[in-house]
């Protein structure tokens, strides 16, 4: 796909209710131009799966769409094929919604946890150890990912992290060092936030209100790994709800990680 045809694509993500952030397409795009895949017939989109390829051993496949009219006519496996063939011999994760978790268990895919997705607002607050993030601390935070996730993605991270007009990365600085920090990014309904990297609670909360994009009337969503995670657990203590799961599943070695205690994912679609 070009970067124009990814940004229809994640309308029909809009549609399914799956509220991409605004500025995803080339940030997504950035991470892998040949790893976003498109079905025609007669010149009309159809069908689309991704599957970017971070780095040499790992790959992360999501955008796995079809029209609702061309459905149960096999055009979803012909993209599945493509992209599944894209990957080469990586191992590839996915957030696999309820309904397609059986299929990608077929497919070699085993489940290693879940994604849950909250809902709800917290109230901006400026902290003074907060700042919008500089291009010098980009290299920091894609080490601190890294670390996190198990999986060097340069080319997505720089792009993610880069400000966008509506992206935006904020860094907690501790004398010289990136403590944490988090990306901010508005959808068409409220925002969404993630990654999210936080050592302690107190530094957790302080990302959080630290949302350029907050207002009172609209929701904040965070996608966090397990139930029972630190960070599911403080953001429960806010009144945040638990909306919408996916199960994390790989297909071959699940990467080594070393996540932060308070953490985020960065998106559904791209790990």
């Amino acid at each position: 796909m070009t970067v124009g045809e990814l940004q229809i694509v994640l309308g029909w993500a809009a549609d399914e209710g799956w509220n991409p952030g605004l500025d995803d397409a080339a940030a997504f795009h950035a991470a892998d131009p040949t790893g976003f895949l498109l079905k025609e017939v007669d010149g009309q989109p159809i069908a689309a799966i991704s599957v970017v390829n971070h780095d040499p051993d790992f790959a992360f496949l999501g955008l796995y769409l079809c029209k609702p009219e061309f459905r149960g006519q096999g055009h979803g496996m012909d993209v599945w094929r493509a992209g599944i063939a894209h990957a080469e011999t990586r191992s590839i994760g996915l957030d696999g919604v309820p309904d397609q978790q059986d299929n990608y268990a077929r497919s070699g895919f085993v489940k290693y946890g879940s994604t849950v997705r909250y809902e709800g607002q917290i109230a901006p607050l400026a902290d003074p150890r907060i700042r919008p993030a500089l291009r010098g601390d980009i290299e920091t935070m894609i080490a601190r990912d890294t670390r996190a996730s198990g999986i060097r993605r340069t080319e997505f991270a720089t792009a993610w992290f880069a400000h966008a007009p509506t992206r935006q990365t904020m860094a907690l600085v501790e004398g010289a060092d990136i403590a944490g920090f988090a990306t901010f990014r508005r959808c068409p309904l409220g925002s969404k936030i993630g990654p999210l990297y936080a050592v302690s609670e107190a530094d957790a909360r302080a990302l959080l209100a630290a949302n350029p994009f907050a207002t009172s009337d609209e929701p904040c969503f965070v996608d966090v790994s397990d139930h029972n995670a630190p960070l599911s657990k403080m953001i429960k203590s806010l009144d945040f709800k638990a909306t919408f799961e996916t199960a994390r599943m790989i297909s071959g070695a699940q990467p080594v990680t070393n996540p932060a205690k308070f953490q985020a994912i960065a998106t559904m679609e791209l790990g």
